[in-house]
């Protein structure tokens, strides 16, 4: 048989959006044409994206934090292709994987505090064993999130989901699961002062909003999980792995959770693959007898090419010190970005930590501005912000995000790798697209009424 994905790819790419259109999720292919953001990605490289024409963009989206070591990286690839030539015994069930055993001691000691680790396929499905165990572990029920949190899309991770645009029209969700504020450690205290709750999950920095804690809250949340006796989960699974400046998020607040959940980046962008890190007396609530060793698990867990891509993906993160890199180059960005926020009205708050960075919008002074505001946020709350990526995307070559429904936040999500030189690019970028959202009348907001206008349409 001849298949020549290569080929095949570049046989068809230009009818990508036909193919979608057809076969799979055509509203996404509306999203695409109407933002303008159709253009024919045909090459992934580091930090940067190519399209069709030769183009290149700095991709601060990142696949959602998938491509914290790049698309493409090297190190990846060659782990990658060691595995399909080595003819391993791949996936044998009855027997353990020696690649996911070196795994596990490599994570474990990252997280000292922690003794086993549970392989998974994706993140939610990290979030579904999060649940599962806790419950084992305590004998309890309830599970308490966050307001506005995002775990994930499977049924037991959108029960812990505070987001409703993900919940619309798919309950009932698993009972007893209860949503508290987010930076509320009496509300939190109160959800735990009853005793019926098995966890807490908490994401150390909100995703969906870029939503930093007080500097006590995480400390205080775990204080009040051992005082009640239920586990604190923190959900790392975007923030982790060297994004923030350090291996994991919490440790900006000197926090040891009972349960660590990875994934994303650990997949150096290729395999997916999940990780729970817990305490031995956790595990052994689940896994507590002989005929129970295989009580919960999945069937693509622990496959070699998914444990070969999360070894390669440690080793970059250390070899090439990542974690300082998101630290130094975080630190520039916000600085910028805040120094952006003293001239630009429309800029509300700066927060981030590395290169986990929010820009908020929000409502400005002087009169002109503010009246073009409120009549755009009276057709599609949180559509500015779509003013500011798609002038980015379509004049300067940056491919950012808004952080979440109706959200007047832009996220800023990149690879580790970025430089100095990207630093330049993505703050000039920034910098010309805010200026002019700032003049009335203007190009941003004839994109405004035309953003809704497409809205609006019918399919």
């Amino acid at each position: 048989m001849d298949l020549n994905i290569s080929h095949l790819f570049s046989d068809h790419e230009a009818e990508r959006y036909a193919l979608h259109g057809q076969f799979l999720n055509e509203q996404m292919v509306r999203v695409l044409r109407t933002i303008g953001y159709d253009v024919r990605f045909i090459r992934g490289q580091g930090q940067y994206l190519y399209d069709w024409r030769g183009d290149q963009y700095i991709d601060l989206l990142s696949g959602w934090g998938v491509f914290a070591l790049g698309r493409n990286h090297p190190v990846v690839r060659d782990a990658l292709k060691n595995v399909l030539d080595a003819d391993l015994p791949n996936l044998v069930q009855l027997d353990v994987s020696t690649l996911a055993g070196i795994l596990a001691k490599r994570l474990l000691a990252r997280v000292p505090h922690l003794d086993k680790v549970f392989f998974t396929n994706s993140g939610a499905e990290t979030v579904e064993a999060a649940i599962k165990f806790a419950r084992a572990a305590t004998g309890r029920h309830r599970i308490v999130h966050c307001e506005h949190s995002f775990h994930g899309l499977t049924y037991g991770a959108l029960s812990v989901n505070g987001d409703n645009i993900f919940r619309t029209g798919f309950g009932p969700f698993v009972p007893d699961c209860i949503a508290v504020p987010f930076n509320d450690l009496a509300a939190l205290d109160e959800a735990l002062g009853s005793r019926e709750a098995a966890a807490f999950i908490v994401e150390p920095i909100q995703g969906k909003g870029v939503n930093l804690p007080d500097e006590d809250y995480l400390q205080g949340a775990a204080e009040l999980c051992r005082r009640h006796g239920s586990l604190l989960i923190a959900d790392e699974i975007q923030a982790g792995l060297a994004r923030t400046g350090k291996f994991l998020a919490v440790e900006h607040w000197d926090v040891e959770p009972d349960m660590v959940l990875l994934a994303k980046a650990l997949s150096g962008g290729h395999v997916p693959i999940g990780a729970l890190i817990t305490r031995k007396a956790v595990f052994d609530k689940v896994f507590d007898r002989m005929d129970r060793a295989v009580v919960h698990g999945s069937t693509f867990a622990k496959n070699d090419l998914a444990m070969a891509a999360g070894l390669a993906t440690l080793a970059v993160i250390e070899e090439d010190h990542l974690a300082e890199n998101a630290a130094k180059r975080g630190a520039r960005l916000l600085s910028a970005f805040k120094h952006m926020a003293e001239r630009y009205e429309l800029i509300k708050e700066v927060r981030g930590k590395g290169l986990m960075i929010g820009i908020e919008f929000g409502t400005p002074r002087s009169l002109n501005l503010k009246l073009s505001w409120n009549m755009l946020e009276a057709a599609s709350k949180g559509l500015f912000c779509q003013l500011v990526t798609i002038p980015l995307f379509r004049d300067h070559k940056i491919l950012t995000q808004v952080a979440g429904h109706a959200s007047h936040t832009i996220k800023l999500l990149p690879s580790l790798l970025i430089t100095d030189q990207d630093c330049d690019r993505i703050e000039g970028a920034f910098d010309m697209v805010i200026a002019e959202s700032h003049r009335v009348p203007g190009a941003i907001w004839s994109l405004g009424k035309t953003l809704v206008e497409c809205a609006l349409k019918p399919s």
